[in-house]
């Protein structure tokens, strides 16, 4: 085998098990499942966790510095009810609402990203309080499911982009340019290198001259903008607003992170292990879909087993190196 490969498996080796990994499953189900190995069922995986997918980039950001965020699936839901609310009960221009629903998590980011870095009080704590506001800033709007009407939300939610003996929607667009900026973010530009730099020493990295600090305000307002982004491709896709909407989706969007091969300690990760994390979630979903009899529970099971097997996968990766 070319000694390139290997080195480049080797440098990469969680993110290749997560793609092996998806791989195995699709595969899998292709045999178990007539009509499972086909492009629209592939496509659909996108279509599905399209939201996923760009909450999931922003929060890979924040992983790498060390940090975390558990406000993501509450600013998605308070931004689906800011979003339907305005276009069905009050009337705005839909895109303004747009514009005003992504300024609701970009105002969380940044005022998450303030306290965490000035203040020094731990991610932990101040996006927790941040997932309680935004969740009950929801039920202030309704209680009730607001269901979106407006034409262009509904021209833009029902367009079918054909691709491939098959066809995919504005939102899986949308996800596929958020993560190859995200991408490009993190390996090509000084921003996202200090990231990785905060992430795998903070200390040393004041010390090298990296405006820490500020670094962490942009990428939790960059996690905030993107949340809300999210937002709206959900409200697109459910084409209605609900306080409920979203609820644990924090933690699938952590879980997407952990088992694409982001460390929870910081310093490592990427959005392509990211992009893969989610993937296995949806085809984890598919598989019950398909299967037909197991409860949706099974899901939740299922990412409970891989997301120790991949923590536990991580602990000897860290140790490893610290021996190495």
């Amino acid at each position: 085998m070319n000694n390139r490969f290997v080195l480049f498996i080797r440098r990469n080796i969680s993110v290749s098990i997560t793609i092996i990994l998806f791989l195995l499953m699709f595969a899998i189900g292709s045999i178990m499942f007539r009509g499972f190995f086909s492009a629209q069922v592939f496509y659909n995986l996108f279509i599905d966790n399209a939201f996923m997918m760009v909450t999931a980039a922003g929060m890979t950001m924040v992983i790498i510095t060390g940090g975390i965020d558990l406000s993501v699936g509450s600013i998605i839901a308070l931004t689906t009810m800011v979003v339907a609310h305005l276009s069905e009960k009050v009337g705005i221009n839909p895109i303004i609402v747009i514009f005003m629903g992504l300024s609701v998590g970009t105002i969380f980011g940044l005022v998450h990203g303030v306290v965490i870095s000035i203040f020094n009080v731990a991610p932990f704590i101040v996006t927790l309080a941040g997932m309680f506001l935004a969740r009950g800033l929801c039920y202030i709007i309704s209680t009730e499911s607001i269901t979106i009407n407006n034409a262009l939300f509904q021209k833009i939610a029902l367009f079918k982009i054909p691709f491939i003996n098959g066809t995919i929607t504005v939102n899986v667009v949308i996800a596929i340019i958020v993560l190859v900026i995200s991408y490009i973010i993190l390996y090509y530009t000084k921003f996202g290198r200090t990231l990785y730099a905060i992430g795998g020493n903070e200390q040393s990295a004041m010390l090298m001259g990296l405006s820490v600090r500020k670094t962490k305000v942009i990428v939790y307002t960059i996690n905030g903008f993107l949340a809300s982004l999210s937002g709206v491709i959900f409200s697109l896709y459910m084409l209605s607003g609900y306080s409920l909407h979203a609820q644990g989706g924090e933690l699938d969007t952590i879980a997407s992170c952990v088992i694409g091969g982001t460390l929870l300690s910081g310093g490592v990760g990427n959005v392509v292990g990211t992009l893969f994390g989610v993937l296995i979630l949806g085809v984890i979903q598919t598989l019950i879909m398909f299967q037909g009899t197991l409860s949706s529970w099974w899901t939740r099971i299922a990412i409970g087993i891989l997301l120790l097997f991949f923590i536990l996968f991580q602990t000897f990766f860290i140790k490893k190196t610290n021996v190495n």
